[in-house]
């Protein structure tokens, strides 16, 4: 054995606090690899800067930048209220179908032939006033919070959360995003069903301010949170599924190899999403809708919560009739999460690029 050799390995078994400076010196020189100057790409990562010098991964970590939260919320409920535009028809179908008796409409071209016949084609966009603010607080309010926890979340490396996580992160969004759209949701539901009651005993509400005006001052403010708890409920259940089902999808795909970061891949993911949506949402949303629908007669209520809401419907509809109005729900969520999505990712994309200067940006963050 070399003498370097027999006195580096002397050397190790004791502490180099214990170590003379000679010895020190010696073993700096036969092992300069240690210290990020000999072979091999490891000595790229045990680099010691100086007190004026920050490690390069680090400082480009601390560079890096992102997109400002308050951004992030203008994009959330710019994307919903432009998917809404296109999708407030269906909104309008599922409204109905969900208030509806069983021996009222049967199917959606039943409501949309009914709508078109009665009140003319323009009637489809009925409460699209209301369907636009609920985009402009629910959407934003939740999308800006996911976005957030969700960079929160993620790894220093920008590894996603794991689904749990993602499930958690889209309930608390949901919950905070419901209780400030509720009053454009309950006149959203007043105004797409107004259509499908007698003449004499419609609101006629001409928007969606005249709408919380009137039932601010006629019913009291509290009215304009009624069925926040369903609508709380549903919000739970839809972003955890919708939210967490949207990137767990969007993992999935990009892990078969056969997908890229492009539109393409968000449209898949986003209708995956929407199923996964529909089918856990339903029996919570006919809930929140009936709530939201309902008449004070002789000073009571027609139902006494969700759980009466559930109860009445199994009993006089029927279980499935928890799933009524499935086919224009998931035509509407279908549709409306793959544009929200796709508005969404494409928004933070373009910012990412053009105004962060992030030419290597390819997806939106989601």
């Amino acid at each position: 054995m070399r003498e370097g050799q027999r006195r580096r390995l002397t050397s190790e078994r004791r502490p180099r606090s214990d170590r003379s400076s000679q010895e020190l010196a010696a073993d700096d020189v036969d092992c300069p690899e240690k210290y990020g100057g000999g072979r091999g790409d490891e000595a790229e990562d045990v680099v010691f800067p100086t007190s004026t010098e920050q490690p390069t991964r680090l400082a480009m970590a601390q560079d890096k930048k992102t997109i400002p939260n308050g951004i992030k919320f203008l994009f959330g409920g710019l994307a919903g209220m432009g998917a809404t535009c296109f999708v407030q028809p269906l909104d309008l179908v599922k409204n109905r179908m969900q208030v509806a008796t069983s021996k009222e409409h049967k199917t959606s071209y039943h409501v949309i032939r009914h709508v078109i016949k009665s009140e003319g084609f323009t009637a489809l966009y009925s409460g699209l006033s209301a369907g636009l603010l609920r985009q402009a607080t629910y959407t934003t309010t939740r999308l800006g919070i996911y976005t957030w926890l969700f960079e929160k979340a993620s790894g220093p490396s920008g590894e996603p959360p794991n689904f749990l996580v993602k499930a958690v992160l889209g309930m608390t969004a949901g919950v905070a995003g419901a209780f400030v759209g509720t009053p454009a949701e309950v006149s959203l539901i007043r105004m797409t069903s107004d259509g499908r009651l007698p003449l004499a005993e419609r609101r006629n509400y001409k928007n969606v301010f005249d709408a919380l005006l009137r039932m601010a001052r006629e019913e009291g403010v509290f009215t304009l949170w009624r069925g926040a708890i369903p609508t709380m409920g549903r919000a739970m259940v839809v972003n955890a599924a919708q939210l967490a089902s949207y990137s767990q999808a969007k993992q999935a795909l990009l892990g078969t190899g056969y997908f890229r970061e492009n539109i393409f891949l968000h449209f898949c993911a986003s209708m995956i999403s929407g199923l996964v949506t529909t089918a856990a949402s339903m029996p919570v949303d006919i809930a929140k809708t009936r709530i939201q629908n309902m008449k004070i007669i002789d000073g009571k209520p027609e139902y006494k919560g969700a759980l009466d809401v559930l109860g009445k419907v199994i009993r006089n509809e029927g279980f499935f009739s928890l799933w009524k109005g499935f086919t224009p729900y998931y035509m509407r969520l279908g549709p409306h999460t793959v544009l929200t999505f796709i508005f969404l990712e494409q928004m933070n994309l373009v910012y990412k690029k053009h105004v962060l200067g992030d030419s290597a940006a390819k997806g939106g963050g989601l």
